[in-house]
């Protein structure tokens, strides 16, 4: 007779192996399948070129809960995070802006361009760890349900409630700002250098079809803003070895719980009977039963074609239909057989052991946007590049180095329909490395391999609707307890014994782990599994 689970999750991505290690580490019999050859989803760690182990997708790491890598155990795992020193930011006149970890030099780095600025910036950054820290007790519970007439839920609202009016007068206002404003609009109540301003504002615009100047960009700013490594509040990092190394360190301690994890296992749909979820159907139509499935792929994947549309109410369908993908981001992979030296700045390397932003001006952010308003990839993009290989030699070959670029805006809709990604795809590349290659002189030349992903790319690779790197933007009408829907935001879902943890629920995207735990907690304090 064939085995029935307690659960089986559809779906390798980190936040579908944080599900299934907590509950296996609560005793509960869980299957996750992962249709790719690796398991990570989006974080992952491949050799696309000789001696070159490139984090694919997800490339750096701020999110991450500090509570989940102490609950499992995951730097006994392998999972070790190297903190981004600086952020760096060349400009095309040979200047050139870094902020560093040490105040004092990012002081002066500033006042070069605004000394009002420079005396701004700490003020700025001590505000938003306060309202970081205020909405740090969001991303790690669920969300609360303002409709809920539980006494559960009306204590949390009231706790809510409580914190928020403790922020005291100046940060409540600065609260309905970020929920109201642009990222630009809100960072020009602080400070005058638009040298400044430009990579501090794209914060607020990644993963979203949104320009620096859209309304409800400044909370996305501050989504990104929350990064904490090792009770380090504001801190980015790599992961040693690669983003991969985080799905493999939370895979390894799922199985040291007892979990089973199969790979190159895609799951054709979800096993619908008498309107509940009783497992799922493989694409031979092979069935695994399981007494809850958990689907950790996103909103439209899992109801518009796993579950289908049959089974769902036309409210609810409508709604997901209504769910905002609209990806914008392709990344570039590039390896290159030497270090790429920014005109702007020879002396050294330790400008380099951070992000480093091809932002030079709101302008251009703004024209970059307007390019992909009209269905067209910028041609001057916003990018965002890491070169982790500087301060992580294990990921690429002595003396030759990993370059890798998230690249805004490329939208899935091209105007030419998203099936004609395929043939931009380099074109896309081009403008890229055309872009990189006006700071970094001699940089094509050193180029040994390239890799380019488009939305397109994202969608049928790694499984992201549309190409969405969130499972869904994380503008304001899908944040909070209407994520992915309203009524369903505390990740079960209107088909009975059927859950979801992964970024398409509550607290949104970002390696992170949250939706994940947060299932699973909620799942076995209600006794669901």
């Amino acid at each position: 007779m064939a085995k029935t689970y307690d659960a089986v999750i559809v779906g390798g991505g980190h936040n579908g192996l944080v599900c299934a290690a907590y509950l296996a580490k609560a005793g509960r019999n869980v299957l996750v399948l992962e249709r790719r050859h690796v398991l990570g989803g989006a974080a992952v760690t491949e050799e696309l070129y000789p001696g070159f182990k490139f984090s694919v997708c997800s490339y750096v790491v701020s999110l991450f809960r500090p509570h989940i890598i102490r609950e499992l155990g995951l730097a006994e795992h392998g999972m070790e995070l190297i903190p981004l020193e600086c952020s760096f930011l060349p400009l095309p006149d040979g200047d050139s802006l870094c902020r560093w970890a040490d105040h004092h030099e990012t002081r002066r780095e500033i006042a070069r361009f605004s000394k009002k600025d420079a005396e701004t910036y700490p003020e700025f950054g001590l505000a938003m760890t306060k309202m970081a820290y205020f909405v740090k007790t969001l991303i790690d519970s669920p969300a609360p349900d303002p409709t809920s007439l539980h006494p559960k839920q009306l204590a949390k609202l009231l706790r809510l409630g409580r914190r928020f009016k403790n922020l005291g007068p100046d940060l409540m206002h600065m609260h309905m700002q970020l929920l109201t404003m642009s990222a630009l609009d809100f960072l020009d109540l602080w400070f005058e250098s638009g040298v400044l301003k430009a990579p501090m504002s794209v914060s607020g615009i990644i993963g979203t079809f949104l320009g620096v100047r859209s309304p409800g960009t400044a909370y996305v700013l501050l989504h990104h803003y929350m990064g904490e490594i090792d009770g380090a509040f504001r801190s980015w990092g790599f992961s040693k070895g690669g983003t991969g190394r985080i799905s493999e360190a939370i895979a390894s301690a799922a199985r040291s719980f007892g979990a089973e994890i199969r790979t190159e296992t895609p799951v054709d749909r979800i096993l619908v009977e008498n309107a509940g979820a009783s497992g799922v159907v493989l694409p031979n139509g092979d069935e695994i039963r399981a007494r809850t499935v958990i689907s950790a792929v996103d909103p439209h994947r899992t109801f518009l074609k796993m579950v289908g549309q049959e089974h769902l109410e036309p409210v609810f369908a409508a709604q997901i239909k209504r769910y905002k993908m609209r990806g914008s981001s392709a990344k570039v992979n590039l390896a290159v057989d030497r270090l790429p030296q920014f005109r702007c700045r020879t002396n050294g390397t330790a400008h380099l052991r951070g992000d480093i932003a091809i932002a030079p001006s709101i302008d251009y952010l703004e024209r970059a946007y307007d390019e992909a308003k009209y269905g067209d990839f910028s041609s001057r993009p916003y990018m965002n590049v890491v070169i982790p290989s500087l301060v992580d030699p294990s990921v690429a070959p002595p003396g030759k180095h990993i370059v890798s670029c998230f690249v805004q805006y490329a939208p899935y809709d091209i105007k030419e329909g998203a099936a004609y990604w395929p043939q931009r795809r380099e074109a896309l590349g081009d403008a890229v490395v055309d872009t990189l290659a006006e700071y970094c002189p001699g940089l094509k030349e050193s180029i040994l391999f390239r890799q380019v992903l488009t939305p397109w790319d994202l969608e049928q690779e790694f499984g992201l609707t549309e190409g969405n790197i969130f499972h869904g933007e994380l503008s304001l009408e899908q944040l909070l307890f209407q994520r992915p829907v309203a009524g369903w935001a505390r990740y079960k879902t209107p088909i009975r014994n059927l859950w979801m943890c992964a970024s398409g629920t509550h607290p949104g995207g970002g390696i992170m782990g949250a939706p994940g735990e947060l299932a699973a907690k909620t799942m076995l304090e209600s006794s669901a599994i």
